[in-house]
């Protein structure tokens, strides 16, 4: 169970410091998070039955409350606070079945999110504690192991251990119930194979509601001992590129936009506490790969991974990198490539499905038998990714199955057209391509850039590099694409951006 790692890990190390939170400024030991989230459970206990609702940051409140959370046997429900804050509140009220959300007046301040009738906030609880409460958590943090973990839930490998939702980059968030099995599994394999165990602090600024964050930057530090340095906005690279020169950070966990930001916004030398720098949730690119190297001499390890997978699918090992690919399955897990139309299992080198199977696999959607059927079929889930397995065993990631267009009769990547796009531009320059409805083909294909492009050079770059059905029918520039939490593109949000502006014109 999770959180007896974590109390295994509070006993053996007690002050040993286990968060540092560097928007407060606080540091938490190992036994003090151990007393503070025995309190926790003890107050939402009283709060509510099953599943409880979680919105804070990263943060040694927003780990404390979740811990608290298991403590208590109450599910955390983690909701994204990036993309709509109320919206997603009530949302996963509707979906989860739950009342009471803790949450924390400055993070409603600054995402603009009303305070809504069952909002807890973790602020008021921490000033309220009476002594009689500090004292009953004190005394049961000294209890044998054995009587602790039994305080802190039963032994079920099968037991909800979090519920999190999909993205919603490409249309409504699904909700994914994960396991104590699925993410115990996730971090085992994921540890043993990156070979972090002697590793003593990571910089975690991933946040909770994403399972990346989830996962690698709360439960891997918690359960192994390690040191976790938080911060509660990634977005901020100046600030966080401060962090990781100051706290010196063995462990760098990101997606490529975060990554791409620490880099530049730091001196070289400013990271030579890392040991390891790995990149997921989305597609690395070789610009960011060369930055690590010429500023750093440090090699990104690409990663691929899901929600509904705990989230780690592969990864490139440390002695067998292979830039470009997204690494070789993690330990108990299987990985095929299935063919789109035949269902036949696919040949080294044939691009199809990526299909994953293995312990780290979600049991389904919460309450949504038909499109659990539809994902997972005699244990294997459909990613919704098309990839390939080389004849090495590695895996290389070639876009997302819903990102094609049909034009012409012909599918055409939407992922092709922006790399090539990508590549005919200047590095600065980011750029997407998106579909929208067309009165004579059905679909067209926009380019869109977040800066000024000299049009006419494109196109004529585009025309030699493209076949003409997937070459864009129109250019729009927008100054900031819309972001998911985890910092990849909100493609639903750009289309509706995109078609507005459009329909406007």
């Amino acid at each position: 169970m999770l959180q007896h790692r974590f109390i295994d890990a509070a006993r053996s190390n007690p002050d040993k410091i286990a968060i540092v939170d560097r928007t407060t400024g606080r540091e938490v030991s190992f036994g003090r998070a151990l007393i503070a989230s025995l309190i926790l459970a003890r107050r939402f206990k009283k709060l509510e039955r099953g599943r409880i609702g979680i919105m804070l940051p990263t943060s040694a409140g927003g780990a404390l409350a979740i811990v608290g959370a298991m403590f208590a046997g109450r599910t955390p429900v983690m909701i994204n606070y990036s993309t709509g804050a109320e919206k997603n509140c009530i949302y996963a009220q509707q979906k989860c079945d739950f009342k009471k959300i803790i949450t924390a007046r400055a993070l409603l301040e600054k995402t603009g999110c009303k305070e809504l009738p069952d909002m807890i906030f973790i602020e008021d609880i921490l000033e309220n504690l009476s002594r009689f409460e500090q004292l009953i958590a004190l005394l049961k943090s000294k209890l044998p192991a054995s009587w602790l973990k039994r305080i802190a839930g039963a032994t079920d490998l099968d037991k909800p251990a979090v519920i999190l939702f999909t993205s919603g980059s490409e249309k409504d968030p699904k909700v994914v119930q994960l396991t104590q099995r699925n993410l115990l599994s996730n971090i085992d394999s994921f540890s043993d194979m990156m070979e972090i165990y002697d590793m003593d602090n990571l910089l975690a600024v991933l946040p909770y509601f994403h399972v990346f964050g989830l996962t690698i930057n709360l439960w891997t530090p918690l359960c192994l001992g390690m040191k976790a340095i938080t911060y509660s906005n990634p977005l901020e690279f100046k600030t966080v590129a401060k962090i990781i020169k100051k706290d010196k950070p063995a462990l760098l966990v990101g997606t490529p936009l975060f990554l791409e930001g620490y880099a530049r916004q730091s001196k070289p030398g400013d990271f030579e506490s890392i040991e390891l720098a790995v990149s997921g949730a989305d597609k690395c690119p070789d610009a960011v790969r060369e930055l690590y190297r010429e500023k750093h001499g440090l090699e990104i390890f690409e990663g691929y991974g899901a929600t509904e997978t705990s989230p780690v699918i592969s990864v490139n090992p440390r002695d067998r990198n292979k830039p470009g690919s997204i690494g070789i399955p993690i330990p108990g897990t299987e990985v095929k490539i299935e063919n789109i139309d035949s269902g036949e299992e696919c040949a080294p080198g044939e691009t199809g499905k990526i299909l994953v199977k293995g312990e780290g696999v979600m049991q389904g959607y919460l309450n949504d038998i038909e499109e659990t059927h539809l994902r997972i079929k005699s244990g294997w889930y459909d990613t919704g990714d098309l990839g390939l397995l080389d004849e090495d065993g590695y895996l290389w990631h070639k876009g997302r199955l819903k990102r094609f267009v049909k034009i012409g009769g012909e599918m055409i990547s939407l992922v092709m057209v922006e790399e090539t796009l990508n590549a005919v531009t200047p590095e600065e320059v980011e750029c997407c391509a998106v579909e929208l409805p067309d009165a004579r083909r059905g679909s067209r294909i926009v380019a869109v850039t977040n800066a000024a492009i000299d049009q006419q050079e494109v196109v004529k770059k585009l025309t030699d590099e493209l076949p003409n059905l997937a070459l864009p029918k129109k250019y729009v520039m927008v100054s900031e694409f819309p972001r998911m939490g985890s910092g990849k593109t909100d493609f639903r949000g750009l289309t509706d951006l995109v078609r507005d502006l459009d329909a406007a014109e």
